[in-house]
């Protein structure tokens, strides 16, 4: 993959805000946030090596009046409240500002699972049956798909928050209450066994499919925790991050990922997860993450070093798309 560079006359023009919970922070591993914490600062350290004209916020209120920038990289989106996803970008179309990353509508549209599935199952694409409970609506044993294990989470969630599972409709019923207690929808489909295939992609003009990792897990029926995932307890020996080299199976996942393109086009990046039984090749949807982690550590940083490119020559390529692609350099 050939990376993209953003010329120096853009550098010194173009006016970019970064906004992320912890983009003044220094570096830290948070007690609540965990490595998103020092993500964040690894994504603003890269921003300022780049020589770019930076405006640095941690906070929405920067852009309740419309800030003196050209273009937006935002990262803030667990904001505590329902639906803060969208917020940002939201808050950039009113001001007429271009950003990174997918419009409002497509954004609510992929933080939003019983939708994604929606649109997957239209494109053919298989997903687990699935119930969503709407907070303030009637909680139905009827909408819920038959299974001896479900798992039960937030509708809008990021890295398995909220995430429990249920072997009775009492669990499960216990683990929606909960989900609505905090203000949130939840969605129920049974636990399917295996491990997640993540299919990062960026857009160069179109979507394209970057090398596809595995989080292998050592155990496929363990049903992995917002702890595990922001590195808050102990998961070695529970899951590691490897190259999917399963050729014939990727080759599925390609196949799959390439016909939900559509759906979300144009982002500038995301990431499709896929759950894979590596002992029958049977593959299904999981979600897609139109915002997700660009940590080094993370996905797409480990695929972009299997493609050729440094973090830094990732992150500055999906940055140089994206400003062309919303005309703010010329293409």
């Amino acid at each position: 993959m050939t990376p993209r560079q953003i010329d120096d006359q853009t550098r010194e023009r173009v006016r970019l805000l970064f906004i992320a919970k912890h983009a003044l922070g220094d570096g830290s591993l948070h007690p609540d946030d965990g490595n998103h914490a020092i993500y964040h600062k690894e994504i603003r350290t890269i921003l300022e090596g780049l020589g770019l004209n930076l405006m640095l916020a941690d906070r929405f209120e920067v852009l309740f009046d419309k800030p003196e920038v050209d273009f937006v990289f935002p990262l803030l989106n667990r904001a505590g409240f329902f639906n803060s996803e969208m917020l940002g970008p939201l808050l950039c179309q009113r001001h007429g500002i271009p950003f990174l990353g997918g419009s409002p509508i497509i954004r609510g549209l992929g933080d939003d699972k019983h939708l994604t599935k929606l649109a997957v199952s239209a494109r053919g694409v298989p997903t687990a049956p699935w119930a969503i409970y709407r907070r303030g609506a009637k909680v139905l044993e009827d909408y819920c798909p038959p299974a001896e294990r479900w798992v039960v989470k937030p509708n809008a969630s990021s890295a398995s928050w909220g995430v429990t599972d249920a072997t009775d409709w009492k669990g499960v019923e216990a683990g929606v209450a909960g989900i609505h207690d905090q203000g949130h929808d939840a969605i129920v489909e049974p636990f399917v066994s295996g491990s997640d295939v993540e299919v990062p992609c960026i857009t160069i003009g179109e979507p394209v499919i970057m090398p596809m990792m595995i989080f292998r897990q050592g155990d496929p029926d363990h049903l992995r925790t917002y702890y595990e995932k922001r590195d808050l307890v102990d998961r070695a020996g529970k899951y590691s991050l490897d190259p999917f080299e399963n050729d014939a199976v990727a080759q599925k996942i390609a196949e799959y990922t390439s016909k939900l393109f559509r759906e979300f086009h144009p982002f500038d990046y995301g990431r499709f997860e896929f759950r894979v039984n590596e002992e029958t090749s049977a593959v299904q949807f999981l979600e897609v993450n139109l915002n997700c982690n660009l940590w080094s550590e993370k996905v797409f940083g480990r695929s972009a070093k299997l493609a050729g490119l440094t973090h830094p020559q990732l992150i500055e390529t999906i940055l140089a798309n994206s400003l062309e692609r919303n005309g703010v350099i010329a293409s």
